[in-house]
Parts: C-alpha cells; structure tokens; sequence
C-alpha cells in the first residue's frame, strides 16, 4: 500500500463520494499543517455527524462541513446546528465548487481542497464556546479517537464498544 492509498484509507470511511473523500483528505492535510489533529465522521450527542473536527493544543475547535456538489449544498440545511460545537466553522469545496452560493452573512469560512492539500479563502469569525461546551465536545472527541485507534490494534474489540464511542 502506498502512501496516499494508506491516508485515503485513514480519512475515509467509505460513505464519501470520490470528490468529498478528496476534498476531506486534503482538508485533513490543512488542519495538521495548522497544528490541529482532526477527526472525520465525528457524532455529536444531537445524533448529528460532522464530516471532520479538529482540535488544537489550547483546545480550539474547527467543524469543517464538505459540501461536494451544488445538489449537496443545497440538499443539506444542518450546518446550522453544528455552530454551537466549534469555535470556528468552515465549508470545505473542490476547486470547482461555486463560490457565490456559500452564505457571506454567516459566521463560516470557506477552504477549497482537493486530496494534495486546501487553502482558506475566507476564515471564520471565531465564536468562543462556553467551557461546559468546549469540554463535552473535547471529551467526545478524545473518547472517540481512543475508540477508532484501540479498534484499529484490536478489530475483536468492536463488540465491546458502544455505538456512541465510534459515531
């Protein structure tokens, strides 16, 4: 296995159309390069999932939503509801997105990714959580990555772990 196809794997689930698969890897790349450590297909307790979370050293929280056609974005109204679990949210589009149909009256940026790498055309104003907040989404996101990795050292675990520890 390669090196991409070893990423691909990592940032993937299977449930990503080519185009958001691409575009989440290349999303991933940014945040690490930022010095954040994102988590794909991250389950809020709402029942709600975000494409990638990501949290940096002093606990920062970014919510990127990938949206990876126009159909997509105008199909999916939730990103809304994911505001009040980020300090910063972003969209996140392949270079061919359109633009000018992402909200400008709203407190989000916009990245443009594809699987190499993303840029930030436009950041965020930043909403700072509230501690009770930032601590249940930090304590959600830290139980499902020990989750994902002991699954990943030991498939046979899976049984003993909850729905909620892999969502």
């Amino acid at each position: 296995m390669s090196d991409d196809d070893a990423l691909s794997h990592a940032t993937s689930d299977g449930r990503q159309s080519p185009v958001a698969a691409a575009v989440q890897r290349g999303v991933c790349r940014m945040l690490i390069h930022m010095g954040h450590m994102p988590i794909t297909e991250l389950g809020l307790k709402t029942g709600r999932r975000v494409d990638v979370a990501s949290l940096d050293k002093k606990g920062d929280i970014i919510i990127v939503e990938i949206k990876s056609s126009l159909a997509d974005f105008r199909v999916d109204q939730k990103w809304h509801e994911y505001l009040d679990y980020c300090d910063r949210f972003f969209f996140a589009v392949s270079p061919d997105f359109p633009l000018e149909v992402l909200p400008e009256d709203a407190p989000v940026g916009i990245v443009v990714a594809d699987k190499y790498g993303a840029e930030i055309l436009r950041e965020p104003e930043r909403v700072p959580l509230a501690a009770a907040r930032r601590k249940a989404v930090t304590l959600l996101f830290a139980r499902a990555a020990a989750a994902r990795v002991h699954q990943a050292l030991d498939p046979g675990v899976s049984a003993l772990i909850t729905n909620d520890e892999t969502e």
